[in-house]
């Protein structure tokens, strides 16, 4: 009969994660892990196999967990401006929770890292570059509905916000305050390209019969501000 495993998998993969996330893959030792788990290199080994399948095992827990918001917010949001918006919007919150250590794993787990940690440089490359194609498929989804013009350079754009993306998260490193980052988010969001002329014009209309209501309680007796 196999000897019953003596420590919570779910719990100590958990406390990897952290650990991997404060420290970086290449600089969270064995030891380092072993410690912050609760458990010996032995069960280590035994239960993950060893550090680089921890590691692996640890990023996917991170992207259905902590890092699931991304996700999230592209596939909930009407349209791309709104879920761009909302990615950084939660990004500025996540990054800069205390709660956990700041940042993005994804994005700050394999600085630095020598040429033997090359496949893990470019595990995280190629979730970065994943994160990158679904908002420029979010940003063609705006082209395709007119709500942008249809010579958007979509890659670009795509490019410039996962740049903004990956900022935010060193900069919360740094220190960088939720409010702060929600200022650089406010402030990307104004390098959105505006709409073309016809959909402006289509949507005119539609806020003035929004607004003349809202103005016409204003002027009514007891409808103002006192």
């Amino acid at each position: 009969m196999a000897r019953q495993r003596a420590f919570d998998r779910d719990a100590a993969l958990e406390l990897a994660l952290l650990a991997f996330w404060r420290h970086g893959y290449e600089a969270t030792s064995i030891a380092e892990l072993t410690t912050a788990m609760g458990i010996r290199p032995p069960s280590l080994y035994a239960a993950f196999g060893d550090k680089r399948r921890l590691f692996e095992e640890a990023v996917r827990r991170y992207q259905e967990t902590y890092g699931a918001f991304t996700t999230r917010a592209l596939a909930e949001e009407p349209t791309g401006r709104a879920a761009v918006e909302r990615v950084l919007r939660e990004a500025a919150a996540e990054y800069a929770s205390r709660r956990h250590p700041t940042g993005c794993l994804i994005i700050t787990a394999a600085v630095n890292c020598g040429p033997e940690s090359a496949e893990v440089e470019e595990l995280l490359r190629g979730f970065r570059e994943k994160a990158k194609a679904a908002l420029r498929r979010r940003i063609d989804d705006d082209v395709a509905a007119g709500r942008l013009p249809p010579d958007t350079d979509t890659a670009g754009l795509a490019t410039f916000y996962a740049a903004v993306i990956q900022g935010m998260s060193t900069q919360s490193r740094d220190g960088a305050t939720h409010a702060d980052l929600l200022r650089v988010a406010t402030h990307a969001m104004s390098a959105w390209p505006a709409p073309p002329p016809a959909t402006r014009a289509a949507e005119a209309p539609a806020a003035r019969a929004t607004e003349a209501p809202t103005a016409r309680a204003a002027e009514a007796p007891g409808g103002g501000a006192g």
